[in-house]
C-alpha cells in the first residue's frame, strides 16, 4: 500500500501520517507527500515529491505506484491561486488516478463551505443530500467544485472513490483562538471589529468570549470537528466496501452553541460573555450516515472540545503559527 498525501504539512495531513503509521492495520504501508511551499522529513515509510499541484508532470511523478490518495490541498480565499489548486490540482490527480494500474482509492476531504454553511438557512439537518450553495467568495466556490468533479469522475470513469465533508477542523488550542477578541484571532468572525476597540481590548484582556446570535436571535449552532476525529474516519474509509462512491458528513454529533460554549466557560473558568448579533443561521451537519456505514463515531463533544483547548500548553519550541485559517 503506497499513499499519496497532498496538503501532508498541514494539520490533517501530519496528524492523518501519524496515525496511520502508527496504526497496526496498515504496518506495512508506506506514504509519499505531495509538498509545495513546506516539506515533511523523509523517512523509512515516509518519500517526498516536491513540486505545484497544478502542474501535471509533478501529480504523475507523484502518483507512479499509488495505490491510495487523500487529497487534502486546498487553497483559501487567494483568487490567484484557487482555481490552480482545487480544480486544476484535483483534476490531473483524477486523471493520473484512473488512467494508473495500481490505483485503488481516492479519498477527498471536503469542506461544509459547500453546502454554505451557516451562511443559509436550513430547514432541518444538513445531509449528504443536501444540495450545493456556495456562499460569496471563492473558497466556499472551490469546495463545490472539488465534489462534483470528484462525483463526475466516479460516474464517468468507475473509480472507487469517497469523499469526507468536513466543517471547520481544530486542534490543540484553536477553539480558544476562535473565540478571542485580539489580534490573535483564529479564522472567522474577526470580533473585534464587532464591537467598539475599547471594549475589544478589555474583553481580549479578561478572555471574555462572544455569544454569536443567529439571524432569528437565538445562540448559533455552528459545526466543527477534531482533527483526530476527522482521521479515525479517513483511517475507516480506507478499504472499505461501504465507502466506495459516497459521500459522508464528518462532524461532532452535535454543533457547536455559543450560548451552551458561553455558559460553559462561565462555570469552569469564570469568563464573561458579550452578546453578538448577526444574520448567520445555526444549522446541524447530520453525521449518521457515516456513523452507519463505516462505524465511526467522533471522541470529542463540546466539553471536551472547550476543556482540551482551555487545558492546552505550548512550549516555547511550539509557537503558535497558523499556516491556514481552517
Amino acid at each position: 500500500m503506497l499513499i499519496l498525501v497532498t496538503g501532508a504539512t498541514g494539520k490533517v495531513g501530519r496528524r492523518f501520517i501519524t496515525g496511520l503509521l502508527d496504526e497496526p492495520r496498515f504496518s506495512k504501508a508506506r506514504v509519499r507527500a505531495l509538498c509545495h511551499n513546506r516539506v515533511l522529513a523523509e523517512t523509512d515509510r515516509i518519500s517526498v515529491v516536491k513540486g505545484s499541484i497544478a502542474d501535471s508532470e509533478v501529480v504523475a511523478a507523484a502518483m507512479d505506484g499509488v495505490t491510495h490518495v487523500v487529497h487534502l490541498a486546498t487553497c483559501k480565499e487567494i483568487p490567484a491561486d484557487v482555481m490552480d489548486i482545487t480544480v486544476k490540482g484535483l483534476f490531473w490527480l483524477l486523471e493520473a488516478f484512473r488512467t494508473s494500474p495500481t490505483a485503488k482509492q481516492f479519498i477527498l476531504i471536503g469542506g461544509d463551505a459547500g453546502i454554505g454553511h451557516f451562511f443559509y438557512r436550513h430547514d432541518g439537518p444538513v445531509t449528504e443530500q443536501t444540495p450545493h450553495r456556495a456562499y460569496p467568495g471563492c473558497y466556499a466556490l472551490s469546495k463545490v467544485l472539488e465534489e462534483v468533479m470528484l462525483e463526475q469522475f466516479t460516474i464517468q470513469y468507475g473509480i472507487n472513490s469517497c469523499c469526507l465533508r468536513a466543517p471547520w477542523i481544530m486542534e490543540k488550542d484553536d477553539f480558544r483562538f476562535t473565540l478571542s477578541f485580539g489580534d490573535d484571532v483564529f479564522g472567522g468572525p474577526d470580533w473585534k471589529t464587532l464591537v467598539p476597540p475599547a471594549d475589544a481590548e478589555r474583553y481580549a484582556h479578561d478572555g471574555t468570549v462572544p455569544l454569536l446570535r443567529d439571524a432569528d436571535g437565538r445562540p448559533l449552532k455552528r459545526n466543527f470537528v477534531h482533527v483526530d476525529d476527522l482521521v479515525a474516519a479517513i483511517l475507516a474509509a480506507i478499504d472499505n466496501p461501504r465507502a466506495k462512491g459516497e459521500l459522508f458528513n464528518i462532524s461532532m454529533d452535535r454543533p457547536v452553541d455559543y450560548g451552551e460554549v458561553a455558559a460553559h466557560l462561565a462555570r469552569t473558568r469564570g469568563l464573561g460573555s458579550v452578546d453578538i448579533s448577526s444574520q448567520f443561521h445555526s444549522n446541524w451537519m447530520d453525521n449518521s450516515k457515516a456513523r452507519y456505514l463505516l462505524d465511526w463515531e467522533p471522541v470529542y463533544d463540546l466539553e471536551k472540545l472547550i476543556n482540551s483547548a482551555w487545558d492546552y500548553q505550548r512550549s516555547k519550541e511550539e509557537p503558535r503559527v497558523v499556516w491556514y485559517p481552517g
